[in-house]
Parts: C-alpha cells; sequence; structure tokens
C-alpha cells in the first residue's frame, strides 16, 4: 500500500524514515534478495505517512524463511518487480534521514536494492537497536520484541512482517526522542543525535547527553 496517508510526494525536510525489508537471507552479498519493505514517515513523534510492498525478485524463498515471515513464493509471484518497488520507495523516501532497528541489515539491502534498480543511496541510517543499548542497557534484550514489551508499546501485527516491524520500530523510535527529552533534557533529539549516540562508547553516553541537556 504505497503512500498511504496524509503526505503525497516528496516528504517534510523534517521527516524521519523507519525502514524494514523482509529477505530471503542474511546479506545481499550471498545472493540474498528483499521480498518485502515497509517504510514509516515519522514528523515530529508521530507518523504522516506508510509504505508498504511485496517484491518479486525473481529468486527462490526457502521454507524456513517462508515459516518466518509468512511470505511464499506464490505471493512474491503475483508481487511488483523488484525494481519498481524499489524505485517508488525511494521516491516515498526523498531525503529523509533513515531509522531501522538493527540498521545494518535493512542498510545492506536498501543500497544493494536500489543499485539494482538504476538507484543511489545518500542517506544516514540510525540504528535503534544501537541507540537502546547506550540508553536502556538494564533490558533482557535488544531484540526489537522485547524493547517493544519493555516499553509496553503496542505490537502492530505479526513479527516479520516489513510493515509490523517497521511500525514497532516507529514507536520505538517516539520512545527513545521521548525519553532524550524527559530524563536526559535534551530539546531536540534529532536524527543527527541518534546517529552520535549509536556511535558513542557507553561509559561516554552520560557526557554526551549532558552536551546536548538544555539547562
Amino acid at each position: 500500500m504505497p503512500g498511504e496517508g496524509p503526505v503525497a510526494g516528496m516528504p517534510p525536510m523534517s521527516c524521519i524514515a523507519v525502514i524494514d525489508f523482509e529477505t530471503t537471507g542474511l546479506s545481499p552479498a550471498m545472493g540474498d534478495r528483499a521480498t518485502e519493505v515497509a517504510i514509516v514517515l515519522v514528523e515530529n513523534g508521530c507518523v504522516v505517512d506508510r509504505f508498504q510492498s511485496l517484491m518479486n525478485a525473481g529468486v527462490h524463498i526457502p521454507a524456513f524463511i517462508t515459516s518466518l515471515t509468512g511470505i511464499s513464493n506464490a505471493m512474491v509471484a503475483a508481487a511488483p518487480d523488484a525494481a519498481r518497488v524499489m524505485r517508488e520507495a525511494s521516491r516515498f523516501v526523498g531525503n529523509a534521514p533513515m531509522v531501522a532497528h538493527n540498521a545494518s541489515f535493512d542498510r545492506r539491502f536498501w543500497h544493494a536494492e536500489l543499485a539494482r534498480a538504476g538507484g543511489a543511496a545518500a542517506q544516514p541510517f540510525a540504528c535503534t537497536m544501537l541507540v537502546s543499548r547506550r540508553l536502556y542497557p538494564q533490558a533482557s534484550s535488544h531484540k526489537l520484541g522485547v524493547l517493544v514489551d519493555y516499553h509496553q508499546l503496542p505490537h502492530a501485527g505479526r513479527a516479520h512482517r516489513a510493515l509490523a516491524d517497521a511500525e514497532m520500530a516507529a514507536s520505538l523510535l517516539g520512545q527513545i526522542q521521548h525519553d532524550l527529552r524527559t530524563r536526559h533534557r535534551v530539546g531536540q533529539p534529532d536524527h543527527a543525535l541518534l546517529m552520535l549516540l549509536q556511535r558513542c562508547a557507553k561509559p561516554a553516553v552520560s557526557a554526551l547527553m549532558a552536551k546536548y541537556a538544555d539547562v
């Protein structure tokens, strides 16, 4: 369902694009391909638009992936061509900076699938998993579902489907930004700060937060 919601065309500059892929495996370098992509646009903590599509990359989906995601070979056979989906997804994102949970995974597929479609990706990726490890070291795990339960956030649907996971990652992003404002007194917990925080050594997090706190 590409482009559902109130925003049409290029997203506002203040938007963040939260993305999730479902794939045939772990790495495009090993020949794995995307089977589904979903993007949730967030502006000022609110979801303002969504993009979701299955995608046909012309590759076989292993049975264990179907059991995990529910996405079958028959489903992707009837889906749009992967290159077409990626071009639409790229237009939907525009220049918005991106966020994903375990972003190194989604970034690899974003770059690989866009390159196959004749496009290029330049947006920085922030990772809600890395940020959560710095802000919530007491959580029992930093998997998306565990963090959603830890913060008592809503489950958006079946795990390991792209839109449900992107919605939950967007909720987690909202929680992170809320906690940065209320617990750490950061007035503008923007994407640039998330990028700094995810690279920050854990012992240095308090100093970084103090630097950006409104006093």
